[in-house]
């Protein structure tokens, strides 16, 4: 199975200077550490743009949050003859145990903002059909 975290590591560069500035409030006892100062900024970002992001995903038709897609599911879409169009903002996970064949036969596009996590002979079979 997929260990599915909540959360997504990145890398970022940062300048000196504001590197600096976060270690100075970070010292100061404003944030717990970097990474808290970093989330918490995101956070606030996500916050001031939050009515952008809400008429996007209506306009798009995204899904916001997690999809997850098990054998099962795929073998019930393969049967009903559904080739799936996956639209997600945040995870889109496929089942360790699904096999890449099924995986191209019922999915026609896979569409994330955020993360794709599948076996690497899934995305492999599926490489042409994802965006994001």
């Amino acid at each position: 199975m997929i260990k599915v975290s909540d959360t997504e590591k990145i890398t970022i560069n940062i300048g000196f200077v504001d590197l600096g500035q976060i270690d100075l409030l970070v010292q100061e006892g404003f944030y717990s550490n970097r990474t808290d100062f970093i989330r918490t900024a995101i956070r606030n970002q996500l916050s001031t743009h939050s009515e952008e992001v809400k008429q996007t995903l209506a306009r798009k038709t995204l899904i916001l949050g997690r999809q997850h897609y098990t054998r099962s599911n795929l073998e019930k879409v393969h049967s009903a003859g559904i080739k799936l169009e996956i639209q997600v903002l945040g995870l889109v996970s496929i089942a360790p145990d699904v096999p890449p064949e099924l995986a191209r036969a019922t999915i026609k596009s896979i569409f994330v903002l955020g993360a794709f996590k599948a076996t690497p002979q899934v995305k492999a079979a599926l490489a042409d059909r994802i965006h994001g």
